[in-house]
């Protein structure tokens, strides 16, 4: 249901976001040396194509083939650099110390009881690798989403902090002034970070 429902959402528009990479991607990661990264949520492809263009290995996924379509007619010039894949982390957990950078840019990963999904998304960045979430402040968000559920009920950047063990260093936690214009229709003026490094 929650793929038919970005399937539609991406249909009803010619372009849903603006094409421009994530500004918490491009401040933390552009000085990572370039290796295997995950892209979750990707959407229209901008932080992928960003990633692959500064010589990453990307995989994106997202659970919108619409959505991943469009990233890969976008990013034909980087085609051999990106692997589109439609999926659901919550039920899919990626490979295991398979990439050097995990970018989880604002993607509303529900919490349940187990952090199940969450563990799996840890799990998948190599050590010495580095886990970058992006969200936007909560004091920005309306009481419901547009589909309901309270913004309480997906993990936020400093509850993933307060949740890695102590095989990880926590390098940046905290909540920025947003650098670019919010998304038409919001208020959104301040981000949550989260960057942490696996320890090696």
């Amino acid at each position: 249901m929650e793929a038919q429902s970005w399937d539609e959402k991406y249909a009803g528009r010619e372009q849903m976001f603006s094409g421009a990479p994530n500004a918490v991607l491009v401040a933390e990661a552009a000085d990572l040396a370039p290796g295997q990264a995950l892209d979750v949520g990707c959407g229209e492809g901008a932080d992928a194509l960003w990633l692959a263009r500064r010589g990453w290995l990307v995989t994106a996924i997202d659970v919108s083939g619409v959505a991943l379509q469009r990233a890969a007619a976008a990013g034909a010039d980087v085609a051999d650099r990106v692997a589109w894949r439609r999926g659901d982390l919550t039920t899919m957990p990626p490979p295991v110390g398979a990439f050097d950078l995990v970018s989880v840019q604002y993607v509303p990963l529900p919490r349940s009881p187990d952090h199940a999904a969450l563990r799996g998304l840890l799990a998948a960045v190599a050590p010495g690798g580095t886990l970058l979430v992006g969200s936007h402040d909560l004091a920005d968000l309306p009481e419901r989403l547009e589909h309901g559920a309270a913004p309480g009920g997906y993990y936020q950047p400093a509850d993933i902090a307060r949740l890695l063990g102590s095989d990880w260093s926590v390098l940046v936690d905290e909540a920025r002034p947003r650098n670019v214009p919010a998304p038409a229709g919001t208020h959104h003026t301040r981000d949550t970070v989260l960057r942490a490094q696996r320890l090696p």
